[in-house]
């Protein structure tokens, strides 16, 4: 893990630019940040290669391809064992409808965010995949209504 002290505000700055546009060339970082493009580059290459940058994406809209139905999904696995983990993770990662995953603490082991065209297409990922997964004891779900606040921003 990254030591947060090595990053300055100028590192900062960079992070906030990058997260917003990960397109975002390196001259038109330099002249938002005040430096000229190769040291802008250099902390670029230096925050990669520390893992503070893991990697660049696109963010997708799942409501433009027609999945504006969410529902998180709290999932209660019978044992809480290495191999019954590894079997529901694996399990989980094959079925394209979650697209989050988290492993929890609490009264649940792992919280799914599920995305669907709508209540049907819940129905049939619910009762034909999620409910069929080895080791699954017991499912709650909640929908959504809507989406308050969507970041790909982290705090720095």
């Amino acid at each position: 893990m990254a030591d947060l002290t090595t990053i300055d505000h100028i590192d900062a700055r960079i992070l906030d630019l990058l997260v917003t546009d990960g397109r975002m060339s390196v001259q038109d970082v330099s002249a938002r940040v005040g430096l000229s493009p190769t040291p802008v580059s250099r902390r670029i290459r230096q925050m990669e290669s520390k893992g503070i940058i893991s990697s660049y994406s696109a963010v997708i809209n799942e409501a433009a391809l027609g999945y504006e139905f969410s529902v998180f999904v709290s999932v209660q696995l019978d044992r809480q064992v290495d191999q019954a983990l590894a079997q529901f993770e694996a399990a989980i990662d094959e079925f394209p409808e979650v697209a989050d995953c988290w492993l929890m603490t609490g009264n649940r082991d792992y919280l799914l965010r599920v995305v669907t065209t709508g209540l049907a297409g819940f129905e049939a990922f619910l009762t034909g995949q999620l409910t069929r997964v080895p080791g699954v004891s017991s499912i709650e779900s909640s929908i959504s209504l809507r989406r308050v606040k969507a970041s790909t921003r982290k705090a720095v």
